[in-house]
């Protein structure tokens, strides 16, 4: 009876109650929609490099060798010699290596020079190897690979020429026109930092850098064509930016990150990559408890709004209220009435915030993931989140006391004395 009567009455005030319920919605939809961002794009770090015990870079920071190893941003401090990076490709205790050459560009994207072990060793979220989607991987000096968001950007296809730009620069001020790279494969989409780079050979990033060595291009005359570099029984490679490792087992990861790091041939930083991306999500966690504290005051404006609805509209339901008292609903009746309405406005809006959320991820699913890499997965609420759902239909019926309180004290005959 007491819940038929509260939805006649929620019923006959549709517009306030839609509009309540609305903006209970949206503050929850937020609150959860936030968790869920946190959440996925946590995971889709995490997922970025699987598989790889250490990734080994000049002496500096973890996080600064973590994001320009795996995610493509920022520069390194150092490079390694090549000699370097072979003594600990052919440790007794490493099973593979994946050497890493940056420093240039084409458009905006990151050219990375490594060998064939990144076709065959990089794996990503939980284990799964890359692929081509067209072509095979770059073997020859000036043969290219491209990433699935790279190729799908720019337009380009298998065959066709790029000339890499010296640095980052999206416009190219330092163009390596005249050894210019074709396209021989594509890779496969991964929704990770993979798609937004271009592959090419540790002997094709020495080649366009020869006569380079003063840091300047080659004096007028003084330059290596792409016949000469192509004539050459074999291409040096003098150094390379990181490598990432895998141990012949994870007993040794130990051992070798303390060996690495306190080599004294030359100054290396050996991270674990899990260990890395923790401290990184440590340093972020301020700005994620910032959104989250956000996100909190937004649903408490949401049941305050709905706490200002109900009580604003018990002058226009005096009679209501003193028809009920006529009836035989006692005070208690009344408040037991208000405080159900409130609650019932709350979990509607809880459960239209939650609809909210799932469906605006299987819109922008694709989207994110094809734009920033970033997969949010859609399943079911997790602890936190049904906490902060049921924390804000506890808050409405908590709200609905308020107005109660009001109703309560209120007499039967001042609902029944017309006002002036």
């Amino acid at each position: 009876m007491l819940l038929h009567l509260a939805r006649r009455s929620l019923a006959n005030r549709l517009l306030t109650t839609c509009l309540t319920a609305l903006s209970i919605a949206f503050s929850v939809a937020l609150l959860v929609g936030v968790e869920n961002v946190r959440t996925g794009m946590r995971e889709s770090f995490s997922n970025t490099v699987s598989g790889t015990d250490l990734i080994v870079g000049s002496r500096g920071g973890t996080i600064q060798l973590l994001l320009y190893s795996v995610f493509g941003m920022g520069s390194p401090v150092a490079n390694i010699s090549h000699d370097e990076w072979k003594k600990w490709d052919e440790h007794p205790a490493v099973s593979w290596t994946i050497p890493y050459a940056l420093g240039d560009s084409h458009r905006g994207f990151r050219v990375i020079g490594t060998n064939g072990s990144f076709y065959e060793r990089y794996r990503y979220r939980g284990g799964q190897p890359i692929t081509l989607s067209e072509g095979r991987p770059a073997e020859g000096v000036f043969e290219l690979v491209l990433g699935a968001e790279v190729a799908s950007r720019l337009g380009y296809g298998l065959g066709d020429p790029v000339a890499v730009t010296h640095g980052m620069s999206a416009v190219g001020l330092m163009n390596h026109d005249d050894m210019p790279f074709h396209v021989v494969g594509i890779l496969a989409r991964t929704f990770t930092p993979v798609d937004r780079a271009i592959y090419v050979t540790l002997e094709g990033i020495s080649a366009i850098h020869m006569g380079w060595e003063s840091g300047a291009p080659p004096m007028p005359g003084q330059e290596v064509g792409a016949d000469q570099v192509l004539a050459m029984d074999e291409i040096p490679v003098t150094q390379i930016t990181s490598f990432f490792l895998g141990a012949e087992s994870r007993a040794f990861t130990l051992q070798l990150q303390r060996d690495i790091s306190t080599s004294e041939d030359e100054p290396l930083t050996a991270v674990i990559p899990g260990l890395a991306l923790a401290e990184m999500w440590r340093g972020i966690a301020y700005a994620e408890d910032g959104l989250r504290i956000i996100s909190m005051f937004v649903v408490l404006v949401g049941i305050l709004g709905m706490l200002v609805s109900i009580y604003t509209s018990l002058e226009a339901r005096r009679r209501e209220m003193a028809i009920l008292r006529a009836l035989g609903a006692g005070p208690r009746r009344i408040v037991s009435l208000l405080v159900l309405e409130a609650g019932l406005l709350a979990g509607i809006g809880a459960l239209l915030g939650v609809a909210f959320v799932y469906g605006g991820l299987m819109l922008a699913q694709p989207w994110l993931e094809g734009r920033f890499g970033i997969l949010i997965p859609i399943r079911a609420l997790d602890g936190v989140q049904l906490a902060y759902v049921g924390a804000v239909v506890v808050l409405g019926f908590l709200a609905g006391l308020v107005p109660a309180a009001k109703a309560y004290r209120t007499a039967l005959h001042d609902g029944l004395t017309a006002r002036v």
